[in-house]
């Protein structure tokens, strides 16, 4: 049977009305979609505003297209829409059980001496330790009873985002964007990007390649209700290496809303954790502190209502319905910024939250 592709419309914007004049600014945007063998890009353009002084296209070491843009001239605002229009094939993998056991797959990950399979040695960059993933004793104990002996890889990454889900309660609140696994962990509490940087830590403390994916999730207005703009969010869940599985050497599962990605899930970029991947983060010389205004709205082309526009966001959406957006790039002071050793990659940014919108964690609606 044929499977016939669901075509969205994305809008992501970012706007930064600063307190004081920023001098200098260079930032990285992970704003433009992968191509996928399920997921095409129809259009898609980013408009900047001011217009930057030089702007750099092309790829990070993920593969991911990323875009590199720098101000050399003082400016009082910030704004990037990216917009796109894309069609997901139904993907949904199947028979999940016919995955190699867990333990095959974590010793083919192992070191040896002979030469690795190509595939092999790309799956090993997601076994190690990175910036936002730690690998501890304690997350393999609290993953091992999801991988008994003999189980298959995703049988078992399946019980561990089963086990995420039951026992975790989802608090835009309880963490940020640098808030560490294992207080995550402790507290039993935290927002999409906290449950799939948990997820993957685990995978990889049991020796598994797991990596960390960013994306879009449409989201469902109330009954009766029309879909608004500003309404929907960024979103972030895992993949899960399974060498030779029939349905692709990776397979994505989201802890968040414990399921299995589909047509519902768009994706953007994929990486290590959050901090490769990030929509928009950078340094800026100045800017007084200002925090971003976020919009993403997903509408599905085949609606019959376009989305309305809504004032107020966080009564847009239905709980449970949605999740957080990403964090924005932090703002430094330019006492705080020695021009010598500055590294916009060590400059995290705080979860930009929508507390009312997003109070519980839930099931994406069919």
């Amino acid at each position: 049977m044929e499977k016939i592709p669901v075509r969205y419309h994305v809008l992501h914007e970012t706007f930064y009305d600063y307190g004081s004049p920023v001098s200098l600014s260079q930032q990285q945007l992970h704003l433009s979609p992968r191509i996928l063998a399920w997921q095409q890009i129809e259009e898609q353009n980013i408009d900047i505003s001011p217009v930057p002084t030089w702007r750099r296209d092309g790829q990070d070491s993920f593969g991911n297209p990323v875009a590199w843009i720098a101000f050399h001239a003082p400016h009082d605002s910030l704004r990037i829409s990216s917009a796109m229009t894309i069609a997901i094939t139904p993907h949904l993998p199947e028979n999940l059980e016919s995955s190699l056991p867990w333990e095959t797959v974590r010793d083919r990950l192992a070191y040896d001496a002979s030469a690795p399979r190509p595939e092999d040695l790309d799956a090993a960059r997601y076994l190690f330790e990175s910036a936002h993933v730690r690998i501890k004793h304690e997350l393999a104990v609290y993953a091992a009873d999801c991988f008994p002996p003999g189980r298959p890889v995703l049988i078992g990454a399946q019980a561990l985002m089963a086990k995420i889900f039951k026992e975790f309660k989802f608090d835009p609140e309880a963490t940020t964007v640098s808030t560490p696994i294992m207080e995550v962990l402790e507290k039993k509490r935290g927002v999409c990007q906290d449950f799939a940087h948990l997820m993957i830590a685990c995978l990889r403390a049991l020796g598994l390649a797991a990596r960390y994916v960013s994306g879009y999730l449409l989201t469902r207005p109330p009954p009766g209700k029309p879909r608004l703009i500003g309404a929907d969010a960024s979103h972030a869940w895992v993949s899960v290496y399974a060498p030779g599985f029939a349905g692709g050497d990776w397979v994505d599962f989201d802890p968040t809303n414990n399921l299995l990605p589909n047509t519902e899930h768009i994706t953007v970029a994929i990486g290590r954790d959050f901090g490769d991947i990030s929509p928009l983060r950078g340094i800026i010389l100045g800017g007084g502190g200002a925090e971003p205004e976020v919009e993403v709205t997903v509408t599905p082309l085949d609606e019959e209502e376009p989305p309305v526009a809504a004032e107020v966001l966080p009564e847009a959406v239905e709980p449970g319905s949605a999740v957080p957006q990403l964090g924005e790039p932090e703002i430094l002071e330019p006492e705080k910024v020695e021009p010598e050793t500055a590294d916009p990659g060590l400059a995290e940014p705080e979860l930009k939250q929508f507390p009312e919108a997003f109070p519980q964690a839930g099931a994406v609606a069919a």
